[in-house]
């Protein structure tokens, strides 16, 4: 019988901080399926490492010299695609989470995030996930299911409980498979609800999906 190999995840670490960078690093490395195979202090060092290693996730500090992790990850996206850019910043706000997922970064992670859960982020990511801070999806979900409510039932947009549903997940990172066991349903039956929902917010992918909710003001700033 032939044994299954899992894939180790390499990981580029870019943050100027070096203790931080280092810290990262130490952890990281003594996790089984986990690799740290470069790091990168600046922007541009972050960008040129990326092309000649190719990790498949880069953990992307937002603050960095000469070149900031947003621009940074800009330039990666396009032109390295098959590498994951997680954003992991001590900014939590709204406004750098969207401006982050909108210059093409996977997720966005709080650099408070206990160790265990960076850990078990990374080992679990699938690129075909969005991890975005659960504060501020909790806030997108409750905006989403302002549009079931009573005189927003029937406009073309609304997305229906499931949508809603599916929706919380893909703001997990889950995959197709797993949101499909969360549902209890098919696989093809979540790929047809997320159609759905893309042809309701007039977007092609699950990004783009989070951006258009968060930009149409589905967002509650209540209690901020």
């Amino acid at each position: 019988m032939a044994k299954i190999i899992k894939k180790t995840v390499t990981v580029l670490i870019a943050d100027d901080q070096t203790l931080f960078r280092e810290g990262i690093k130490d952890l990281l490395e003594d996790e089984n399926g986990i690799s740290v195979v470069g790091e990168a202090s600046n922007g541009p060092e972050a960008v040129a490492m990326a092309k000649k290693i190719k990790p498949d996730v880069i953990l992307m500090d937002i603050k960095l010299p000469q070149l900031d992790g947003i621009a940074a990850t800009r330039i990666i996206r396009k032109e390295c695609p098959q590498t994951n850019v997680l954003i992991l910043s001590s900014y939590e706000d709204e406004a750098h989470v969207t401006e982050a997922i909108q210059a093409g970064a996977n997720g966005y992670l709080s650099k408070m995030l206990p160790a265990s859960e960076l850990v078990h982020a990374l080992k679990t990511f699938t690129s075909d996930g969005v991890m975005i801070p659960q504060p501020i999806m909790g806030k997108l979900i409750q905006g989403l299911r302002q549009m079931g409510q009573p005189g927003y039932e029937n406009a073309p947009d609304a997305l229906t409980a499931t949508e809603i549903k599916v929706m919380s997940l893909l703001g997990k990172g889950n995959s197709n498979k797993e949101i499909a066991a969360a549902l209890g349903c098919s696989v093809k039956t979540v790929k047809n609800h997320l159609n759905s929902i893309f042809q309701k917010l007039a977007v092609n992918n699950r990004t783009e999906a989070v951006v258009k909710a968060i930009e149409k003001g589905l967002i509650s700033h209540e209690g901020q």
